[in-house]
């Protein structure tokens, strides 16, 4: 009776360690996140899963062409978690003429497959502890063209590789 007792305990004490281990790796280290919209086709598509590192980038910090997952600024007016690539780092100026991103004055070089935006934008100069994001699907994205930057401290983390589905799986690099 005592065994089969110490071995239930064993048992639920291992399950309880495990459930709070699972919690707190999704609060602090990674997590799995799905895209919910198409402002990131072709590169996402609706469906797909993402896992998200939520500490590298602390230390190694974010570059241009990285996609990240941030909660919506407020002149956004929504009240989400959403995916955008960076463009824009601090100190930057941003320019959006016939089509083409600028950066300080030069063309972006973007290597990833995307949807050139409609239209022209004026040009901004990024400021410090904030980041202009844009989605793949320049035409269909609600981005920092229409709510301005996204503040630092409102990302969560940064896309490192799809999971799902299977056959598209692969890591983020840039």
């Amino acid at each position: 009776m005592y065994s089969k007792r110490k071995n239930i305990t064993d048992w639920g004490v291992t399950l309880v360690f495990a459930v709070l281990l699972a919690l707190g790796i999704r609060a602090y280290v990674a997590e799995a996140r799905w895209i919910p919209s198409e402002s990131m086709l072709p590169t996402l598509k609706i469906g797909d899963r993402l896992i998200i590192d939520k500490v590298s980038f602390h230390f190694s910090g974010i570059s241009r062409g990285d996609m990240i997952v941030f909660e919506a600024p407020p002149a956004s007016k929504l009240d989400e978690v959403l995916i955008k690539r960076v463009i824009g780092l601090p100190g930057d100026t941003v320019a959006i003429k016939n089509g083409i991103v600028y950066i300080n004055g030069q063309p972006l070089d973007e290597p990833y497959e995307l949807e050139k935006p409609r239209g022209d934008y004026k040009a901004i100069t990024v400021p410090e502890n904030t980041l202009f994001v844009m989605g793949d699907n320049r035409n269909n994205s609600y981005d920092s063209r229409f709510w301005g930057v996204v503040p630092e401290e409102l990302i969560i983390g940064k896309a490192v590789a799809r999971f799902y589905p299977f056959s598209n799986a692969t890591f983020f690099t840039m």
